[in-house]
C-alpha cells in the first residue's frame, strides 16, 4: 500500500505525530533493530524554535482515563544547534524526515525556512500553526485571515513541500484549511491537542505547572474524525490525520474520511511499536470481532411496541 505524498514515495501511511517519538532516542536503546523495524514511513521531528526553549514548569502531564494533558511547551535546541547536533544524525534514518517548525513572528519563521530549504536531508516542512502550549500557538491555526496571510508570507521563503499544521479549537477548520492552500500549503495536518486544564487532586490549583495543557489521546478521536472528514472535502492538496488512533481500525476511519497519512502519536508513548503494529494491520483483512461492521448489519436487542420496551426473540428469524 504505497503511498504518494508531497513528492515521497512512502511505504505505508503511519507517520508519527510531532513531538511524540524520539527516534534518536530509541535507536541509541534498541541499536540496529530499531532501524530494521522502523515504525514509521516518514519521521516527523519535534517542533524546533528559532532560539532554544526550556519548555514549560513542571508538572507537565496529567493522566486521563481516555488520553492525557500534556503542557510540555516546546522544549529544544533552537535552530543552530538543531542543525549542527541533530540534522546530521536524522539524516541517518531509514524513512524520508519531515522537520516542524514554530516561529513567534513571521521574521523568525523566515529564518527557520531559509537555513533548513538548504538541507537536502529534509523531505518537507510541517508549520506548527496550533501548538496550545505555547502562547500564540492556537491564532495563526484557527483563523482563515491569520492563516492565509502567514502563509503567503512564508511560501517565497522555501521550496519544499509545507505542511500547515491547524489547530482544533475553531468551529470551521475547512475554511482554515481552504486559506491556507490557497497561499501555497502543500499538505493539511490535523488535530494538534485540544486546550484542557485539571485540578490538583483535593485541591482547586491548576496541576499543570503552565495552568493548562492540551489534551490527546482516544478522548479526542471523534473531534478529529469529524475534522479530518470536514477538511478532506473541502480541498484538493493531501492531509494528514491524527488524534487518538490507537489500533488499525482508527487508522482506517481517518483515511476512510479522506486523510492520505495517519500520524501516531499518545499511543507512542504506550507502545513503541505502535507504528509497526498499526501500518501491518492495515495491510491485512480484517475477519472476525475486528471485522467493520456494516451499517444495517446489527440487530437492535428491544424494540417498542406500544409504548413498552420488548427484547427482541433470540431465535433465528426465517
Amino acid at each position: 500500500m504505497a503511498i504518494e505524498f508531497c513528492g515521497m514515495q512512502l511505504e505505508h501511511p503511519i507517520v508519527n505525530g510531532s513531538g511524540t517519538y524520539d527516534a534518536l532516542a530509541a535507536r541509541r536503546v534498541f541499536g540496529d533493530a530499531f532501524d530494521r523495524n522502523f515504525p514509521f514511513s516518514a519521521y516527523v521531528s519535534k517542533t524546533i524554535t528559532l532560539d532554544p526553549r526550556a519548555g514549560n514548569p513542571p508538572p507537565r502531564l496529567w493522566e486521563l482515563g481516555q488520553g492525557m494533558i500534556n503542557s510540555i511547551g516546546l522544549p529544544n535546541k533552537g535552530l543552530v544547534r538543531f542543525v549542527d547536533e541533530d540534522l546530521p544524525e536524522y539524516a541517518t534514518l531509514p524513512a524520508p524526515l519531515i522537520v516542524s517548525v514554530m516561529g513567534f513572528s513571521v521574521d523568525e519563521l523566515v529564518v527557520i525556512l531559509e537555513t533548513l530549504d538548504r538541507r537536502d536531508e529534509i523531505a518537507a516542512l510541517e508549520l506548527n500553526f496550533s501548538c496550545p502550549n505555547v502562547k500564540t500557538g492556537n491564532i495563526v491555526g484557527s483563523d482563515p485571515v491569520e492563516c492565509e496571510a502567514m502563509m503567503s508570507q512564508l511560501r517565497a521563503h522555501s521550496d519544499k513541500p509545507m505542511i500547515a499544521k491547524l489547530a482544533p479549537s475553531t468551529s470551521r477548520p475547512d475554511l482554515v484549511a481552504m486559506a491556507a492552500e490557497s497561499a501555497g500549503a502543500d499538505a493539511i495536518s490535523l488535530i494538534n491537542t485540544l486546550p484542557g486544564m485539571a485540578f490538583a487532586p483535593g485541591s482547586s490549583e491548576p496541576w499543570l505547572g503552565a495552568g493548562s495543557g492540551g489534551i490527546s489521546g482516544p478522548a479526542v478521536k471523534p473531534v478529529a474524525l469529524g475534522q479530518v472528514a470536514r477538511v478532506s472535502t473541502s480541498v484538493k492538496i493531501p492531509v494528514v490525520g491524527m488524534g487518538g488512533v490507537e489500533n488499525s481500525r482508527d487508522a482506517q476511519a481517518l483515511l476512510d474520511a479522506g486523510a492520505r497519512l495517519v500520524a501516531v502519536g499518545t499511543e507512542n508513548f504506550r507502545d513503541p511499536a505502535a507504528g509497526s503494529r498499526i501500518s501491518a494491520s492495515l495491510r491485512e483483512p480484517v475477519t472476525g470481532a475486528a471485522a467493520p461492521i456494516q451499517k444495517g448489519s446489527v440487530r437492535q436487542p428491544w424494540r417498542v411496541i406500544g409504548g413498552q420496551a420488548t427484547v427482541n426473540s433470540r431465535k433465528p428469524q426465517p
